[in-house]
C-alpha cells in the first residue's frame, strides 16, 4: 500500500474542499475519517481519498499514483482561496486486529478495520483483497478507473463516500441525476467464480457482453456488470460465473 498525504491549510481549507468533493466535510471530527472523492466535470472519478482533520488543517490520504494529478487539480481550482497545498512526509498503517492508539477506524465498512497516521507498523496478514472482493469494495488503480467510473456504480453509497444532501461540488448534477434513477443499469458486485478467469476476463450471457472480471480472492470476485444481463448462464472464457452478493450493505 503505497499512499500519499497532502495537506491543505489555511483560513479556507475547509471552505475550499468542501466546494469539490463528494462528502461533506460538516461531518468530520478530529477523531474520525471522512472517505470522499473528487470528480470531473462530467461526474466520472478522477480520485478518492480519506480526509483527516489535524488541527486547523485537513489531511488527504491518497493513492500515491493518483496523488499529483490529485495535487495539481487542487492547485488549478484553488484560485483565490486562502489555502496552500503541500506533500507531507508521513507513514499510512493499516490493519484489521486490535486497533492501536490513535488509529480511526476506515469509514468505508467496518471489516475494513483501521488506519494509522505517522506510525509505520508492520503488515499484520491481512487479506485485503479478499476482505475487499467479500465485500464488494473497490480499489483505485483496479476497479476505479480514473475519467471512467461513476462513483455510484463503484458503490460509494453504501460506502458512505458520497453525501446526497451537502450541496454542490464538481459532477454533483450528474450524481443527483444517476441517485435519482429507479435502479443502475451497470455497477459491481460480488460474483462466484467456478475455473479460471483472469483479471480483465470479460463477462457473456447469451452471447452478450454482461460485464467484466476484477480482482479475484478464491471462488469469488469483484465484477462490473450490466445488471439487466446478469443472469444465469454467465460465462468468463471457459469458468461459470453466477452473481452472489451485487449490494452488501454495512
Amino acid at each position: 500500500m503505497t499512499r500519499q498525504i497532502l495537506e491543505i491549510a489555511g483560513p479556507d481549507c475547509r471552505k475550499f474542499l468542501q466546494g469539490l468533493i463528494t462528502n461533506d466535510l460538516r461531518h468530520l471530527s478530529q477523531d474520525e475519517l471522512l472517505y470522499a472523492a473528487i470528480l470531473s466535470p462530467q461526474g466520472k472519478y478522477l480520485a478518492d481519498f480519506f480526509v483527516l482533520a489535524q488541527g486547523e488543517a485537513l489531511l488527504i490520504d491518497v493513492a500515491a499514483a493518483l496523488a499529483p494529478d490529485l495535487e495539481k487539480r487542487l492547485a488549478l481550482y484553488k484560485l483565490r482561496a486562502n489555502v496552500t497545498v503541500t506533500r507531507r512526509d508521513m507513514p499510512v498503517s493499516r490493519g484489521t486486529g486490535p486497533r492501536p492508539d490513535a488509529a480511526l477506524d476506515d469509514p468505508r465498512h467496518p471489516a475494513l478495520g483501521w488506519r494509522l497516521y505517522g506510525v509505520a507498523l508492520p503488515d499484520d496478514g491481512t487479506d485485503w483483497d479478499a476482505l475487499r472482493v467479500a465485500h464488494c469494495i473497490p480499489e483505485s488503480g483496479l476497479e476505479l478507473v480514473p475519467n471512467e467510473t461513476f462513483i455510484l456504480e463503484a458503490g460509494f453509497d453504501r460506502l458512505h463516500g458520497v453525501d446526497f444532501r451537502k450541496g454542490c461540488y464538481v459532477g454533483q448534477e450528474v450524481t443527483a441525476r444517476m441517485q435519482h434513477k429507479t435502479a443502475l443499469r451497470k455497477g459491481f458486485a460480488t460474483v462466484e467464480i467456478t475455473g479460471e478467469a483472469d483479471f480483465g476476463t470479460e463477462i457473456v450471457s447469451q452471447g452478450k457482453p454482461a460485464g467484466l472480471v476484477f480482482t479475484r480472492a478464491g471462488d469469488q470476485a469483484i465484477a462490473y456488470l450490466r445488471f439487466d444481463r446478469a443472469k444465469d448462464p454467465l460465462f468468463a472464457g471457459a469458468a461459470q460465473v453466477r452473481l452472489s452478493a451485487p449490494r452488501d450493505v454495512a
